[in-house]
């Protein structure tokens, strides 16, 4: 194949390099065009557009593909913990056992937030959604590292920031729903793991250390993983854009969560539970609800069904079925409105219709069922999505400030008026 692409403007051609990437993913490399032809390229939404070159994840949604670092996700969700896929997005490469312990004692000792920070809580009003506390929460931790404000961090600089946001966003997010719910909040045991301690501090009381089945424990790690970094999203480009004009990683952080906050986003697993709660209300019949989504008139969509990237099968909703099936079984959940999922599940998984539109469940989906079956409220579904997504944004972000990529600054074609006068007042 040639290095090079030819395009013609106005009569004269310019060629421009293609760059193959490990995967031979190709691109043609339009970075000089402007300077040369005066042109620009449009892309609404950057659909085609590579804003940069990652190591990071590799997605083929054609093909159903999705590796970390080049580990197929299939093999990560069962032989791996949040925490050691959390090292390898970051850092590059799986740790050694000593590595790893001293990754896991490290951020431990940094789970416990600072006091002060209580009294966000007391100025939040009652109804806040919990994205907006959290995204609040968390480019407030720079107010308590100013350290971190330095864009010139050492590498030991960079690692301490990286380890605080890690061990502190489970603290801030169990806050969070512990004070939705009236109730006190629970500490971080340095007896207890990453996970376990989330989970306690979520459901525990402060009288009570809580233990959980491990079925739940490893629910928690395989949607933790799975969301842990989805290649170049909404929320993760917006990441990056926000760490190339040198923002602290807390408040780029901050920066995505606000992304992912969206519906289109990160707020599908929560569109998801509200729908089957309206279909609930509306008597319950899944099958009037199936017959309206095939209705081409009715505006009526199944939230939770495909997936605008992979166009065969969500290889993450094929590990969280498993995980989802399990977690009802143990729990024995008696739940109307998870029952109302089942039979959509089933008629997506077996419906020429749907079969044919490749509508299946997807990851949104079943971990929707799986927080609602845990306890969550559904407006919490979010928050959790980006606990997981956490060491995706923290890796992009590291990365990004590693590449010395310049600032993120797009480019418009204008459309407005030409220049006009001013008109007075009195000949308006």
């Amino acid at each position: 194949m040639s290095d090079k692409a030819s395009i013609n403007l106005d009569g004269t051609s310019y060629d421009l390099p293609v760059i193959v990437g490990t995967e031979n993913e190709k691109a043609v490399d339009i970075s000089k065009l402007r300077d040369l032809s005066g042109f620009i390229t449009l892309d609404p939404g950057y659909k085609n557009t590579g804003a940069t070159k990652s190591a990071i994840t590799f997605l083929d949604g054609e093909k159903g593909i999705l590796r970390y670092r080049g580990y197929p996700i299939e093999q990560l969700a069962e032989k791996s913990t949040f925490l050691e896929v959390a090292y390898l997005l970051i850092y590059g490469e799986l740790p050694k056992k000593e590595v790893l312990e001293k990754f896991r004692a490290d951020i431990k000792k940094q789970m416990m937030i600072h006091e002060d920070m209580k009294n966000f809580f007391a100025g939040f009003p009652s109804k806040s959604h919990p994205m907006g506390q959290l995204s609040c929460l968390v480019g407030a931790l720079s107010a308590f590292y100013p350290e971190s404000l330095n864009p010139n961090l050492t590498e030991e600089e960079e690692d301490q920031t990286i380890i605080n946001l890690l061990a502190k966003m489970p603290t801030i997010v169990s806050w969070i729903q512990k004070k939705s719910l009236g109730h006190p909040v629970v500490y971080p045991k340095n007896n207890l793991g990453y996970i376990d301690n989330f989970l306690n501090m979520l459901f525990g009381e402060v009288n009570d250390e809580k233990t959980f089945d491990p079925v739940v424990i490893d629910a928690m790690h395989k949607l933790l993983i799975l969301h842990a970094d989805h290649e170049q999203n909404c929320s993760t480009s917006t990441v990056r854009i926000v760490g190339s004009s040198n923002a602290n990683l807390y408040a780029s952080v901050a920066s995505g969560i606000n992304a992912l906050w969206g519906p289109l986003h990160g707020g599908a697993n929560q569109a998801v539970i509200e729908m089957l709660e309206a279909i609930k209300n509306d008597g319950g019949d899944a099958e009037k609800y199936l017959a309206k989504a095939k209705d081409k008139n009715d505006p009526f969509r199944l939230m939770g069904f495909g997936h605008r990237v992979y166009k065969n099968f969500d290889p993450r909703a094929k590990i969280i079925k498993k995980a989802c099936d399990d977690i009802l079984e143990k729990l024995g959940v008696q739940d109307p409105v998870l029952d109302i999922a089942k039979k959509l599940e089933e008629a997506a998984l077996n419906d020429q219709y749907f079969i044919d539109r490749k509508l299946y469940p997807n990851v949104d989906f079943y971990s929707g069922i799986i927080y609602r079956a845990l306890g969550f409220k559904a407006d919490m579904f979010t928050v959790l999505f980006a606990l997981g997504r956490l060491p995706g944004w923290i890796a992009q972000w590291k990365e990004m400030r590693e590449n010395k990529e310049p600032i993120g600054r797009p480019r418009q074609v204008y459309v407005g008026h030409t220049e006009r006068d001013y008109v007075e007042f009195s000949n308006r």
